[in-house]
């Protein structure tokens, strides 16, 4: 019998939860970092704010969020893979950032009241999601009126050769340094299928709009291999 979409994720990110910050850091070359610390200086976050990282994953976005607020804000991570969740709950713990909250959770159905949060961010996540406007609804729901919502995610080059190299990259290296540093080969051939199957800059962008957002704003990093993706709720 087929998995579904949902299913098949799930199991990926269960069984990579304890090689994927190396793992990251090693198919991106670090580069990541730099992408959501020029995300961060974007959204310009208020100490003291309320704010939710959806398919948080290992917690990285998450503590970035938590540091910025400060001890008087308040930061959920939310993800649907346990074993991510563990990860992130240690990292935590060892900073003792107690303006955090891990939760298990689906970011199709946010367990949210209307209006909750200042900010609210999704990194490498809405790509694995079945259905991606239903996960923007879903933020613009639960984000505050006068508030934003952040996707930082692989996007579609378009520059002739670049894009070719970076499909050949995904296709073919991406899953080798799984397999060589993860023993995961089939699971980041799955993050290969993601990436291409999802939409480009333009797309999406027209995508937060359909959600309900305004004045949305996207900006591609390295070369369009990745982009930030800033949608106000008025």
């Amino acid at each position: 019998m087929q998995q579904s979409k949902e299913q098949r994720v799930h199991k990926v990110f269960e069984k990579i939860s304890d090689n994927y910050d190396k793992m990251n850091s090693v198919i991106s070359f670090q580069q990541h970092i730099k992408w959501r610390k020029d995300t961060m200086k974007r959204m310009n976050v208020k100490p003291g704010s309320k704010a939710l990282d959806v398919c948080c994953g290992t917690g990285d976005w998450t503590i970035a969020l938590a540091e910025a607020v400060g001890p008087s804000g308040e930061v959920t991570g939310l993800d649907f893979s346990q074993n991510m969740l563990n990860v992130g709950i240690e990292k935590v713990k060892s900073m003792g950032l107690k303006q955090v909250s891990l939760i298990h959770g689906n970011a199709m159905e946010l367990p949210f009241p209307d209006n909750s949060f200042d900010y609210v961010t999704i990194g490498f996540g809405l790509r694995n999601v079945p259905d991606y406007l239903q996960v923007l609804k879903e933020m613009n729901r639960v984000v505050k009126p006068g508030g934003i919502a952040v996707c930082l995610e692989t996007s579609q080059p378009t520059l002739i050769g670049y894009k070719q190299l970076y499909y050949f990259y995904f296709r073919f290296i991406m899953p080798m340094f799984g397999k060589l540093f993860a023993k995961s080969y089939r699971e980041y051939s799955w993050l290969h299928e993601s990436a291409r199957n999802f939409p480009g800059m333009k797309e999406l962008a027209r995508m937060f709009e359909t959600a309900g957002f305004k004045d949305v704003f996207y900006k591609p990093y390295s070369g369009g291999a990745a982009a930030v993706h800033i949608g106000y709720k008025k």
